[in-house]
């Protein structure tokens, strides 16, 4: 066992000390001890089968859904590039790398006349997507996995089988360190026009309801219903994190560089100047003012990971 910089025969990239905020969507955190793109799998293989175990390990996509502190992480972040940036599709089955966006998997499974449209609008990669479940209108991740590939914390290459991952809502269980790297999913059949037209509706409603063109990492909550949006003229709100936040007269909410978004409730975004500890205190004042008027404790969607930033005396 070994540290990172002391493996040998890697084919990847390995830095130190790199800032973690030109990673994320929100572009906040601290910098990370150590950050590898492996080559491949084997590559990752290798890697983690020669670091030493008590080395922490934190895999991260493209940071759409993630606050690092902003005292950084203090672990091996394994960010996957090219070789897992890859789709195949054949009769039904669409293949696709960890690395590769929800939406470039979305569209070209369109254009085969296979209908994953519900991936167009989620931000990410398919290994985030994978691990949260996630999914919008009604459809999840859940509903069309058959499988997903992932190199175990030991250096392993393992296939899980979609019952494996023990999916539920925004959720999935994968053990600590384990890093996925592809997913094959069973996608319905669909015409291509019609699936095109599909996906660019559901484009507009996104960019006419979402701020989509601030710095956000998505929903910043999970919908205490228990489920996401169906789309469905019929939709009941209730109990959409959304909902119970404006009705706490929070929409719009600011703590330093931090603000829930006017535009929806339940984006928080980063105004220009947010640190990470802006926009956590933030989301845990929307928590404790959304419990006190209304009993409903929220839980967080955003992942939050790192150390927080020592105070300046």
């Amino acid at each position: 066992m070994a540290r990172p910089d002391r493996i040998t025969g890697l084919r990847g990239s390995l830095t130190t000390g790199k800032s973690l905020s030109e990673l994320t969507w929100l572009r906040v955190g601290g910098p990370a001890d150590w950050i590898y793109q492996p080559a491949d799998a084997d590559d990752l293989a290798h890697f983690l089968g020669a670091l030493d175990a008590d080395v922490p390990v934190f895999p991260m996509g493209v940071g759409s859904n993630l606050i690092v502190r902003d005292g950084g992480l203090r672990a091996v972040v394994i960010r996957l590039g090219r070789g897992f940036n890859t789709i195949e599709i054949s009769g039904n089955r669409v293949t696709a790398g960890a690395a590769t966006l929800d939406a470039h998997v979305a569209r070209r499974a369109a254009e085969a006349g296979l209908d994953l449209t519900f991936l167009r609008t989620i931000p990410g990669s398919i290994g985030g997507a994978v691990r949260m479940n996630a999914g919008c209108y009604g459809s999840y991740v859940a509903d069309v996995l058959v499988s997903a590939t992932a190199v175990t914390r030991a250096g392993q290459i393992v296939t899980l089988q979609r019952d494996e991952l023990h999916f539920a809502y925004r959720q999935s269980h994968l053990p600590e360190g384990w890093v996925l790297t592809g997913a094959i999913f069973a996608a319905p059949g669909g015409y291509p026009a019609a699936l095109a037209a599909l996906m660019e509706a559901q484009l507009a409603k996104r960019d006419a309801s979402q701020p989509t063109r601030e710095r956000s990492a998505g929903s910043t909550f999970r919908n205490p219903a228990g489920f996401s949006s169906t789309g469905r003229a019929d939709d009941v709100h209730d109990l959409k994190a959304w909902k119970v936040i404006e009705d706490a007269g929070l929409r719009g909410a600011r703590l330093g560089g931090a603000q829930m978004s006017e535009m929806h409730a339940n984006f928080m975004i980063n105004t220009g100047r947010a640190t990470a500890a802006d926009l956590e205190n933030l989301g845990e004042m929307v928590r404790k003012k959304v419990y006190d008027s209304t009993g409903i404790t929220l839980e967080w969607e955003i992942m939050r990971v790192g150390e927080t930033a020592p105070e300046r005396g």
